[in-house]
């Protein structure tokens, strides 16, 4: 009887800590693509400086979501954090319309994530 009970209780442990991964991974997708999406924006503009804001924050939330990101979705996370450095490294030497260019593709790269999973 004692076994049945921790076998049940680890069961939901391994059930919870795959459960609250999944959210974990899911919000820092979410909100890497809404300063990523943000940063494009930023980049039409030519407003170097609060692009280079945005993709800092993109980046954040892409390499905490690529620690628990797994195959396809984990490739597409590690090319949009790239992407969202290269948008970084332009951004800082007032290229927007490159950086603009990079973090077109980090957006894309973030959504192909959402889509695989």
């Amino acid at each position: 009887m004692k076994k049945s009970i921790f076998a049940f209780a680890g069961l939901l442990l391994l059930l919870g800590t795959f459960l609250s991964t999944a959210v974990f991974a899911e919000d820092h997708t979410k909100a890497a693509l809404e300063h990523a999406s943000a940063a494009v924006d930023a980049g039409k503009a030519g407003k170097s400086e609060t692009l280079v804001e945005h993709a800092k924050l993109a980046m954040e939330h892409t390499l905490a979501a690529a620690i628990t990101a797994k195959s396809i979705p984990k490739g597409h996370l590690d090319a949009a954090a790239k992407e969202l450095q290269d948008t970084i490294d332009h951004g800082n030497l007032g290229h927007a319309d490159v950086a603009t260019t990079h973090a077109e593709a980090a957006v894309e790269h973030i959504k192909a994530a959402t889509s695989s999973k």
